[in-house]
């Protein structure tokens, strides 16, 4: 934590820094002093995380669908259900009894059984395309995951700002009865007075911004999680990111072996290419057996009468059934192919720019916590100096200090934008990169 700025109370004085010595003494431009405690309802990442999982409709469905995929693979693999036919044959009409000596009670059972096998292919289909549906899901899974962080980070990021910009109402709203009073007693100008009511409305407004952030965020997480929009979201607590970035190579050799939407893309393409080896099979008749049992009553008794059968289907419409049966699987494969092609290729460009961002961030981050805000404060501490002794105004003061404010605002902005980017990237990756448990206690940027 850095040191707030302590007025000089030694030394002479100017009649016009006598005059208000003891208001800036007292005022905000050691603003920024000690961060305020930890709230003590604070959320995690990782609550976000769980609440998601147990509780995204979106994520459920996906998981019901996948459960659907994996009960059709029994079916696929099962016969068709046999036909059985109760008939009265060679019956009189209109006494309905059995004609003496054709009239006859007959009962038959027929079961067609497909060849080539067919049935296993179908079986084999039916699995992949559940395997795929399981992926699905956890790609589903994953996606709501991200945009829940993302919503998380810029629930962080407005109520950071937030802070800030109280804080640095706080220090326009002194500038401002300062500016007042060195004008009302002839030290000053209406100008600065004017320019400190003016500054003063626009972080009001500034305020009232990132608190309907703040309310758009909570709102957008409430939905993941299937609240009411208006429910309660505790104060967003930032983890702590790596130190390291990750190598892109093992990035994108990662996601191309684990990332679920990749996997679920495989898995289609080995369904579609059984499914074309079950269509070149198609033209392979499949078996209809059947029995047949019969009974009619006679003046001997009753005669009791069995059959056998046994037929084939005949594709005599093959060049407008089958063969169009093939050219559709060819397609399809033809398509899951293309597909994957393409998921691997987005996911190639998107770990890419992820990854772009990711450094960009860092090391802007970087840039602003090392060098830009450490000048801009030492911009502070010159104007306060110059302004004690007359020799810079007093609105020159508060530049400068608005000027750190406003680069501890973009220094939150880089913070949120890597997050973003560390919950993309997990995403791509299929697996956690960061610790979503912990908590970074820096907040407000650093030297807030």
């Amino acid at each position: 934590m850095k040191s707030a700025f302590i007025w000089p109370v030694a030394g002479q004085f100017t009649s016009r820094s006598s005059l208000i010595v003891g208001s800036v003494a007292c005022i905000v431009i050691p603003a920024f002093t000690a961060r305020s405690q930890e709230n003590a309802r604070t959320l995690r990442l990782s609550d976000v995380y769980v609440a998601v999982a147990e509780r995204n409709p979106r994520a459920a469905a996906a998981r019901f669908l996948a459960s659907a995929a994996e009960a059709r693979i029994s079916p696929a693999a099962a016969l068709p259900d046999p036909q059985v036919q109760l008939g009265f044959m060679n019956y009189a009409l209109p006494a309905v009894r059995p004609m003496d000596p054709l009239g006859m009670v007959q009962v038959q059972v027929m079961q067609m059984v497909p060849t080539g096998g067919k049935l296993p292919l179908s079986g084999r289909i039916a699995r992949h395309q559940a395997t795929a549906e399981r992926e699905r899901a956890g790609d589903v899974a994953w996606e709501q995951r991200t945009r829940a962080a993302m919503a998380f980070y810029e629930l962080f990021q407005a109520e950071q700002g937030v802070a800030i910009a109280t804080e640095t109402r706080q220090l326009v709203q002194s500038v401002a009865r300062i500016a007042q009073t060195m004008y009302e007693v002839g030290e000053g100008n209406q100008a600065d007075a004017l320019r400190a009511q003016v500054e003063l409305a626009r972080m009001t407004e500034e305020i009232a911004r990132m608190e309907a952030m703040r309310s758009s965020a909570a709102a957008k997480l409430n939905a993941l999680i299937d609240r009411p929009f208006e429910s309660e979201v505790p104060k967003a607590a930032r983890p702590i990111f790596p130190e390291a970035l990750p190598i892109i190579d093992s990035v994108l050799s990662r996601a191309m072996r684990d990332r679920p939407m990749i996997r679920a893309g495989q898995q289609e393409v080995e369904a579609a290419a059984v499914m074309s080896v079950r269509a070149r099979r198609e033209l392979i008749p499949d078996l209809v057996l059947g029995v047949q049992y019969g009974q009619r009553a006679d003046a001997m008794g009753t005669e009791r009468m069995g059959s056998l059968m046994i037929g084939a289907s005949v594709p005599l419409f093959a060049r407008r059934r089958q063969l169009k049966w093939r050219d559709e699987a060819d397609a399809m494969r033809a398509m899951a192919e293309a597909d994957l092609t393409w998921m691997k290729a987005d996911t190639r460009g998107r770990v890419g720019e992820v990854m772009a961002m990711l450094a960009r961030s860092r090391r802007l981050a970087e840039l602003y916590a090392g060098t830009v805000l450490p000048q801009a404060e030492a911009a502070v501490t010159s104007a306060l100096s110059a302004y004690r002794v007359g020799r810079v105004d007093f609105m020159t003061v508060l530049d400068n200090r608005m000027t750190v404010n406003r680069y501890r605002m973009e220094l939150l902005g880089l913070q949120a934008e890597e997050g973003k980017a560390w919950a993309e990237l997990e995403m791509l990756a299929g697996r956690e990169l960061i610790d979503s448990r912990s908590i970074d206690t820096t907040t407000k940027g650093e030297g807030g």
